[in-house]
């Protein structure tokens, strides 16, 4: 069991799907931390990139020959995997039929938070955004947490905020639900919007899985003030413990007041857009708040925030074009975005370029998929990215469109290259153009916005 085993017993660490956001982070962490550190991944990124540059050694071929000799002693190695990766890999079965210590990458993080104060971040949306500004916060502020986080944050170009070994900040995951492997001291639940089905089901079962986290909570629980759960409340209405209010949009950032029961902070500036990102600030400031830390130097911090990447990032933004990349892959996500979009530049052509994520889920939130996008004025659709999963029989990105035509007749499926999806953003203008999706259309932006600078004066 994975609670009765001490990492520091092992010298070696290898990493499974070395190159995911969340795998990265503790790949990182263990290297600093004086661990030999090594994986595999399918392709080369500048996550990897990067880890190979704090000394990790990665291979990009599943190959049981790659992987160095010096991991390949059972009793000071411990292999972590990731669920993303598929049963029949050749180094995950190898390490299995060898009998190696063999860990989920949650029951790593579990074992982590066992030691440390945890702060975890739940919630179908919002995790990220929510986690990285209270590692923030805890960083600016002098309370010297590590933070695992799901997205690179602009302020330290890393997933990781390394801190020391008594406090840590999680993203609490629903999926495999793996939430229920971490210890939380404090824990957040923004949202349980009905996702992960291929794993729960039915949206009730997903529920229920929050309601176990809740209860695996030693001290305190925040939950957003619509939800059906007992805790500290955040949100825009008065009865909120912790409230928002007079929120205003300015020229890329927001400003807003924040009510408690016994205080005020006026003029909290926000470098983010959107009121959902408001939402997730709001709660970083209640978790930290609530720790000791004052509302003052909460204040600061949040306002030296410089946001996360795939996070509503502005890639391009001239008189003519805009250009926004955003992690979007959840119908409840893209209707946020798009109202920010709408918000911010009310006087462009609205158009977003999607690329589902998982066939399951764009089977079971087909209609609302449909819905969200539909209110855009042009979709362009790609491929559905199949990360851990086989095709579904007859569920396409042309099948999703004839979906979205029941709300806007201007949906069209695009190849996914760069040359496709630049020439049909070059034929507009006066618009602003959202690229979403979880899968590689993170890196394919990348290219496309390369060759529109080329392009756009």
């Amino acid at each position: 069991m994975a609670e009765n085993i001490n990492i520091s017993n092992y010298k070696n660490i290898y990493f499974i799907g070395i190159g995911g956001i969340g795998m990265s982070a503790l790949a990182k962490y263990f290297a600093v931390n004086g661990k030999q550190v090594a994986g595999y991944d399918k392709v080369a990124s500048q996550i990897t990139a990067s880890l190979e540059k704090d000394g990790v050694t990665i291979h990009f071929t599943d190959d049981v020959l790659k992987i160095p000799d010096t991991f390949k002693n059972k009793e000071e190695t411990l292999v972590v995997y990731t669920p993303a990766i598929p049963k029949d890999h050749q180094e995950l079965n190898y390490f299995i039929d060898q009998g190696f210590t063999v860990l989920k990458r949650a029951e790593v993080l579990g074992l982590i938070t066992k030691e440390t104060f945890c702060f975890a971040v739940a919630g179908t949306h919002g995790k990220t955004t929510t986690s990285t500004i209270l590692g923030h916060i805890l960083k600016e502020t002098g309370v010297n947490a590590t933070s695992f986080l799901g997205g690179i944050v602009t302020n330290y170009n890393s997933n990781l905020i390394l801190g020391n070994d008594k406090i840590s900040v999680v993203e609490a995951d629903e999926y495999d639900r793996s939430f229920l492997q971490l210890s939380p001291n404090y824990a957040c639940i923004t949202s349980m919007d009905a996702d992960h089905l291929d794993i729960y089901g039915q949206a009730e079962e997903l529920e229920t899985s929050f309601n176990d986290f809740a209860k695996i909570v030693k001290n305190k629980l925040f939950v957003a003030e619509d939800l059906p759960l007992n805790g500290i409340t955040y949100g825009f209405s008065e009865k909120a413990n912790y409230q928002a209010k007079n929120i205003r949009s300015k020229n890329g950032y927001y400003l807003f007041d924040v009510k408690t029961s016994s205080k005020s902070v006026l003029d909290i500036k926000l470098n983010l857009l959107g009121e959902h990102n408001v939402s997730n600030a709001l709660a970083a400031l209640a978790m930290a708040h609530q720790y000791g830390v004052s509302l003052d130097k909460i204040k600061k911090a949040i306002t030296s925030f410089k946001g996360i990447e795939r996070r509503f990032n502005i890639k391009i933004n001239k008189d003519n074009l805009v250009l926004i990349d955003d992690y979007a892959h959840h119908p409840t996500e893209i209707n946020a975005v798009y109202k920010t979009v709408v918000t911010s530049f009310p006087e462009k052509e609205k158009v977003v370029i999607f690329q589902p994520h998982l066939f399951s889920r764009t089977k079971d939130f087909a209609d609302d998929f449909a819905r969200s996008l539909g209110q855009f004025d042009k979709v362009y659709l790609l491929d559905i990215y199949p990360a851990r999963e086989l095709p579904i029989d007859g569920i396409t990105s042309n099948w999703l469109a004839e979906k979205v035509k029941n709300h806007n007749p201007n949906v069209s499926v695009l190849p996914f290259s760069r040359k496709a999806i630049s020439y049909e953003i070059e034929k507009l203008n006066n618009a602003v153009v959202a690229m979403l999706g979880a899968g590689d259309i993170g890196v394919m932006i990348k290219k496309v916005e390369e060759q529109l600078n080329n392009q756009v004066v």
